[in-house]
């Protein structure tokens, strides 16, 4: 085992954090006093102090044997991966972007190219220490307090946050060689999922990384991806780099095959925070030249967003070029595989934005991070013979279905208000459209969803048994009041 991070330190942290909580007044609503954010849904700004976290952003140790990582919560995985890299392994799950944290991703749900056979990040997950809602420092697994465990994801810090948490590792190679397949019909390629997702291999390759793009009904691709040692075994003669001029999602389009080093295949989608850098110029080969490297990745994007928000800039703008408002469409949605095609030819009709990304997941099944001890002793057993409390169950604050295939629909920009519409109708429309394709909807973005409705979809009785014990005095904002009540 490496360690990275002193016991002292770590423990240095924690008591800053918990002192924190315990200056706030009672009564107070109790938030992170956090500089960064990846959530898509404005939030009413608070004068009171919040929790200090400033020295609970770093990697404990990594142990290269039992391949496990013992991480503080506030940890980007810029810095968890780059820690990880150095013992040739990797977390199970990396989400996209380079500042998303590890707390973040379990609490607030992650996905990549690897969900559809490592699922979501909280599904690696062995134990965490959580500060709970009243105060309490608990540490939480399927062992200790599992109803805390099990409702942590999508809990989005109501129930508590996650400030240390030991989470499984995967090894890694070199080089990760793509093979870029197009799809002229959208059954055809969900019917390719499919396969892929049971046999782990296309056309007589293997493939470890599955995702894609749509570009129109008639043009999506998968990015199907495989560890290889050098780029020769890849097919291709070098190594891409799309940290500079070239713009990784345009080259799907017209490179078959291609080679990224593991590290720029991890972050293959933050230079150009997928396609969304287009907004600001970034992709203008002028432009892109004069643009400084180092702004040229998602968490400054977001912060330039931020800076909108906050000074209504484009709004003005196409005030003054007589253009409508717009409204902000930004969300992740996972649809069943079977109903996938149908969604995304609604999308491009009723909706109407594109590319669209698409990124296939399923439950880890036995997933080892939701068992308890004695069935993780059993787990070699064959599903036929596993007991139902032996099979992986669904996370109840974001009921996925254990076995079935899921496709994640993300897609991120905005749409013209016209037709005698108002701001939030194209966002309830795909609400109402997701509910009718049997899928669900990340919580990162803007919601309007009536309360029954959300309680009913997001694990609301769960929820509300949990909220009681574990923050009884609700000084955490609710996961209603956060997700739809922008608070």
């Amino acid at each position: 085992m490496t360690a990275t991070l002193s016991d002292q330190a770590h423990a240095t942290a924690v008591a800053t954090l918990t002192a924190s909580y315990a200056a706030i007044a009672e009564g107070t609503t109790v938030r992170l006093a956090k500089r960064t954010s990846n959530l898509f849904r404005p939030r009413d700004q608070s004068a009171a102090a919040g929790l200090d976290v400033s020295g609970l952003d770093g990697v404990l140790s990594v142990d290269p044997v039992a391949r496990t990582a013992d991480v503080q919560g506030m940890c980007t995985y810029e810095r968890l991966v780059a820690e990880c890299l150095r013992h040739g392994l990797m977390p199970k799950v990396v989400p996209q972007l380079k500042t998303i944290t590890l707390g973040g991703a379990v609490t607030g749900l992650g996905i990549e190219s690897t969900s559809f056979r490592n699922g979501l990040p909280h599904e690696s997950v062995l134990e965490m220490d959580v500060l709970t809602g009243d105060g309490r420092l608990l540490t939480v697994s399927p062992d200790q307090h599992p109803d805390l465990f099990h409702g942590f994801p999508n809990s989005y810090g109501s129930l508590g946050y996650a400030v240390r948490l030991l989470i499984e590792l995967d090894p890694v190679r070199p080089f990760v060689g793509l093979r870029h397949v197009r799809f002229t019909d959208l059954e055809a390629l969900t019917a390719a999922i499919g396969q892929i997702t049971d046999q782990r291999s296309w056309a007589g390759e293997p493939v470890d990384f599955l995702d894609g793009v749509v570009f129109s009904t008639d043009e999506a691709y998968l990015c199907l991806g495989r560890w290889v040692d050098s780029p020769a075994a890849a097919g291709v003669d070098g190594a891409s780099d799309y940290t500079g001029q070239q713009i990784f999602y345009r080259s799907i389009r017209t490179r078959e095959r291609d080679c990224l080093t593991v590290s720029d295949y991890l972050w293959r989608w933050d230079t150009d925070w997928f396609w969304c850098s287009g907004a600001f110029g970034v992709q203008n080969p002028v432009i892109r030249r004069l643009w400084p490297a180092r702004y040229r990745r998602s968490d400054f994007y977001h912060r330039l967003i931020g800076l909108d928000h906050r000074f209504k800039l484009a709004q003005k703008i196409d005030r003054v070029r007589r253009q409508p408002p717009r409204e902000r469409v930004v969300q992740d949605v996972e649809i069943p595989l079977e109903r996938t095609a149908d969604f995304v030819r609604w999308f491009a009709a009723k909706v109407g934005m594109s590319p669209v990304w698409l990124c296939p997941l399923t439950l880890r099944e036995p997933a080892a991070a939701q068992q308890s001890s004695v069935q993780r002793m059993t787990a070699q057993q064959s599903s036929a013979q596993r007991t139902p409390d032996q099979q992986a169950k669904p996370w109840p604050l974001y009921p996925l279905s254990p076995g079935q295939v899921y496709v994640n629909v993300g897609f991120w920009g905005t749409v013209a208000i016209t037709d005698g519409r108002v701001d939030g109708d194209v966002n309830r429309l795909i609400e109402a459209a997701v509910a009718e394709h049997a899928g669900h909807k990340s919580l990162y973005s803007d919601a309007f969803y009536d309360r029954q409705s959300f309680e009913a979809v997001y694990g609301g009785a769960v929820y509300a048994v949990l909220k009681d014990k574990y923050d009884p005095g609700h000084r955490l904002t609710g996961l209603y009041e956060k997700a739809v009540g922008r608070r």
